[in-house]
């Protein structure tokens, strides 16, 4: 099966399942990160559109926790770039659809939150397509450890991916259910 078909078939159901009550516990994810040693403080996150796994109480906990947070602003030539962002500033909305800053500050997350449309045991992931955190992690991850953790729901995982060699994998993925 394509990437596309998947794709589509998983957008479906997702919208279909999604459950806004499905979410990771702030204090659960605080622990993640503890365990995992992951130590930076800059968080690249993103706001969730179109049924995407809702992370706006993690965010707001590692505020609090005074984690510098970002989301991402994608430019006119479909780069992508991450600018700070508290839980209180407002947002606009770009051509796709998405929510992003006003902020111009860029900033340089070592740990990125990343949506997913589907993902598999191998910590592949499938996203809408375009290919932006993967030309991200490109270009970044030869300057700085970056840590890619994917959020989605449990119901979006399956056998195996068809991956390219721009796909990145994800170091681990968190879903209602599990971390992996």
């Amino acid at each position: 099966m394509k990437k596309t078909d998947i794709r589509k078939k998983l957008l479906i159901i997702r919208k279909r399942k999604y459950d806004e009550s499905l979410k990771v516990n702030p204090s659960k994810f605080l622990k993640f990160l503890r365990e995992k040693n992951l130590k930076s403080k800059d968080i690249g996150g993103y706001y969730p559109f179109n049924s995407e796994f809702n992370i706006l109480n993690i965010l707001s906990v590692l505020e609090k926790k005074k984690y510098r947070i970002s989301l991402p602003i994608i430019s006119r030539n479909k780069k992508m770039d991450f600018f700070r962002w508290t839980i209180f500033d407002p947002l606009k909305i770009n051509k796709y659809g998405i929510p992003e800053p006003i902020s111009k500050k860029k900033i340089y997350p070592k740990i990125l939150l990343i949506p997913l449309v589907g993902f598999d045991n191998q910590l592949n992931r499938l996203g809408y397509g375009g290919g932006f955190y993967d030309r991200y992690i490109s270009k970044y991850s030869d300057k700085y450890k970056i840590t890619k953790i994917g959020f989605g729901f449990s119901f979006q995982k399956i056998k195996n991916l068809p991956v390219n060699k721009f796909d990145k994998k994800l170091d681990y993925i968190l879903t209602e259910k599990n971390f992996f």
